[in-house]
């Protein structure tokens, strides 16, 4: 859809004088709205973002696409344009509430970023009732002088019914929440068991005593392990099994489910709620490793030497018999004590375990000659009660059992990325690639600052991260630089040529363990069944990838590498095959961040619900990181993440230093980084934003009082007034889009405390005092007359 707006003369007070050339060239990218009513272009380029006042916003929409000009640029150099043209206006449903006001019907879209509320004619509204959350398709676009104009498509109930955050994330994210007619019509005319026809051409692995090892509240077990001493080369070593489940057996080519699943391309995870990939009678049922049934699977064989070494390996499908369905809680407690209560109870599989063990133990040490990144990060579980209120919130701990599937599954995926490499097969690989050149500037700044004796070079490899974290993990300050050694690297995609894994520090990785929940793994489990019987597998006419995809898309395009010295041959055009694999891996990549921005978002829904009542409460925390405008602190007994902006610092002057990642007051010295230990009080929660303010608590001035010491300082220090006025206008400094957010969201509240101010009976001599103020600032920066 094309919208040329016709609302203004494109070449109306429009100067080129004294401006940089190119000023008034056509730019294309796509609108991202804010709560405050202006917005941003964000340039396909790659550029800088360019800003729209609220004015421009009142035409256009969230995620339009349009082509906009920059008119002006204000004395830091940002960019101001205006919209001339909307390339595409996306098909997107808007979540909100349904509101009655002054006899007209309109709904408040849930989404902020939208800015204006969507009027709904009488009759247009459905069954739907006042208050209700629903889903609006427009009928009208939005035009300088009147509001867009919808009908009631969809009434999800109330606001407060249980698991309305998650029904409004599957909408606003657009992540497929129904399965198609057709795809459920051919799921349940699969068998519900494995028939012996199935069994054909496989080997039989019923008598293998095969375990699955999950969490306590999985339901879909798609990964089962077994291992047993083994004679490798003229040495000891293990033979290990690890039996994937077979879902390309069931879900063919081309067909409804495989569509869909395609379409979905992996399961989302909310609390208490899971959106499958696939229909439940595959992914909880005929697909799922359970218990003492029969199921189909894929398997990987490998001899694994003494020193972690895979020796050899191979693939073959199989039928399988799981013997024993383990948590890893329980698996945990039988290692670490084999006459315990648990131990007892598994008196059959205690041996197969240790076995285990030992197998990882040698994965684990070739892991570490690798020079593999093995960083400890805490990961959060929200637990909910039965209406979906949180009850607490909790860490999620890795035992030894934990680290055991996963050691197991990195063996399973090294041998299927080399056995595709080796078929000379096209296939989907896991690649995670080495920090960019910005980003290894700022960690080799950091490094610096904070005194640490080692750096990265600039061909890092993953041992040189992994020794820096060793070598610094006993110092007070280790979080912070393991934090910030893995915010150095990039994210992880799925693509078709081969570049490695950064982190895993492995020459070629794939995802082959998980194909009842990830698509890419089940690309993998059909590569190498078209190897295995000598045939090549061709990816079938899938859907026409969506805005995940496109937005993923111009994202990789922007990571333009520097040039180097020696001239590069050129390259051959890639095959229509090849472009079909990388469509297929950049959509499977771009539903990944999908999924993890609908799950966070609503994880962020639920904590602000939850914090909303523990207002004015205190806390204790750490700070998890330093910006231009403020610190982010996650609270030590809540696991939860709020912001305590700089104006909250104190009064002075706090300058950001970006090597060291902290905020430094530059009267006292108090210094806030990544580690700091603080108190807090939760001060202010916007569910609708999903964010949290603190306000720092400040326990004594024994710390201001030191610090000051320190640097020769009287303790009263600066004015705290001037100290006060130069915090907000660093404040103000412009560095990112997060900064602007915050900085518009401060004004706001400042702009309200300055009008109940102004509200407020002033004296005789207040009044004069007022006036004189506001002369003296008017004059400012005035040329005196001559």
């Amino acid at each position: 859809m094309q919208q040329v707006l016709n609302f203004r003369n494109e070449g109306d007070h429009i100067k080129n004088i004294g401006h940089p050339s190119g000023l008034l060239d056509e730019i294309e990218g796509s609108v991202q709205g804010h709560r405050d009513g202006h917005g941003f272009v964000q340039r396909d380029d790659g550029e800088a973002d360019i800003y729209l006042p609220p004015n421009e916003m009142r035409a256009v929409l969230h995620k339009d696409r349009v082509k906009a000009r920059i008119v002006r640029q204000d004395r830091r150099g940002r960019p101001e344009g205006r919209v001339v043209e909307i390339i595409e206006r996306p098909e997107q449903p808007i979540i909100g509430r349904l509101l009655h006001e002054g006899g007209v019907w309109l709904v408040a879209p849930e989404d902020k970023r939208y800015g204006q509320d969507v009027l709904i004619p009488k009759g247009a509204t459905g069954t739907a009732k006042v208050g209700q959350v629903v889903v609006v398709q427009l009928t009208e676009p939005p035009a300088l002088f009147g509001q867009p104009v919808g009908r009631v498509k969809e009434v999800l109930g109330e606001i407060d019914d249980p698991g309305m955050e998650i029904e409004i994330a599957v909408r606003k994210y657009g992540v497929p929440h129904e399965f198609s007619e057709a795809c459920l019509a051919e799921a349940k005319a699969i068998p519900d068991k494995v028939r012996p026809a199935d069994k054909h051409g496989r080997i039989d692995l019923t008598d293998v005593p095969l375990v699955t090892i999950d969490g306590e509240d999985a339901r879909d077990f798609d990964d089962a392990v077994y291992c047993e001493p083994a004679k490798v080369g003229r040495g000891k070593g293990w033979r290990l099994l690890v039996a994937i489940a077979d879902v390309s057996a069931y879900v063919k080519t081309g067909s409804a489910i495989d569509i869909d699943a395609y379409e979905r391309a992996t399961s989302v995870y909310f609390p208490r709620r899971v959106i499958p990939m696939l229909p439940e009678k595959l992914s909880n049922g005929l697909c799922s490793l359970n218990p003492e049934v029969e199921r189909l699977c894929m398997v990987c064989d490998m001899l694994v030497a003494g020193d972690g070494e895979i020796y050899a390996y191979q693939f073959y499908p199989a039928v399988m018999w799981s013997h024993a369905r383990f948590t890893y809680t329980e698996v945990a407690a039988i290692l670490g004590n084999t006459r315990g209560p648990e131990a007892q109870k598994r008196k059959d599989r205690v041996k197969d375990l240790l076995n285990l063990h030992d197998v990882y133990r040698a994965l684990l040490n070739q892991r570490s000659k690798r020079g593999a990144v093995d960083f400890e990060t805490t990961e959060t579980q929200i637990i909910c009660d039965d209406a979906g209120r949180i009850e607490k919130i909790v860490p999620r701990t890795r035992n030894e059992a934990h680290r055991l599937i996963e050691e197991a599954m990195l063996a399973a995926n090294v041998c299927s990325a080399d056995f595709i490499a080796e078929g000379k097969h096209p296939g989907l690989y896991r690649v995670h690639e080495g920090p960019t050149p910005e980003k290894k500037e700022i960690l080799r700044g950091y490094l610096k600052a904070m005194g640490v004796g080692l750096s990265i070079t600039d061909d890092p490899k993953p041992g040189e991260f992994q020794a820096i974290a060793e070598a610094t993990k006993d110092r007070p300050d280790s979080q912070q630089i393991h934090t910030m050694l893995l915010r150095s690297m990039q994210q992880a995609i799925y693509t078709p040529i081969n570049s490695g894994h950064f982190g895993l520090a492995y020459e070629a990785y794939t995802h082959f363990t998980s194909p009842i929940r990830r698509y890419p793994d089940l690309l993998v489990h059909r590569v190498i069944k078209a190897i295995l019987g000598k045939t090549k597998y061709q990816l079938p006419m899938l859907p026409t990838p969506g805005e995940a995809h496109a937005k993923l898309a111009k994202r990789l395009a922007s990571r333009v590498k520097a040039p180097t010295s020696k001239p590069q041959k050129a390259t051959v055009a890639p095959t229509k095959e090849t472009l079909a694999w990388e469509a297929a891996g950049l959509h499977c990549s771009a539903n990944e961040r999908r999924a993890d921005e609908a799950s966070r978002d609503v994880e962020a829904w639920l904590k602000c619900k939850y914090m909303r009542e523990h207002l004015g409460e205190e806390y204790g925390g750490v700070v998890t990181a330093a910006t231009t405008f403020g610190i982010f602190v996650t609270l030590d007994a809540m696991y939860v993440e709020g912001l305590v902006h700089i104006t909250e610092l104190g009064g002075e002057y706090f300058k950001f230093d970006e090597h060291r990642q902290e905020l430094r007051g530059e009267r006292t010295g108090i210094r806030y980084a990544i580690g700091t230990r603080v108190r807090v009080q939760v001060s202010r929660v916007d569910l609708d934003g999903r964010k949290i303010d603190f306000r720092l608590v400040r326990e004594g001035e024994e710390l201001t009082a030191r610090a000051m010491k320190d640097k020769g300082a009287s303790p009263s220090g600066a004015p705290a007034k001037a100290s006060a006025k130069r915090s907000r206008s660093k404040a103000e400094a412009p560095v990112g889009r997060a900064e602007r957010n915050e900085r518009a969201e401060r004004a706001e509240r400042a702009e309200r405390t300055d009008q109940v101010a102004a509200a407020a009976p002033q004296s005789a001599m207040q009044a004069f005092r007022t006036a004189v103020k506001k002369a003296a600032n008017k004059m400012k920066g005035r040329k005196p007359r001559r």
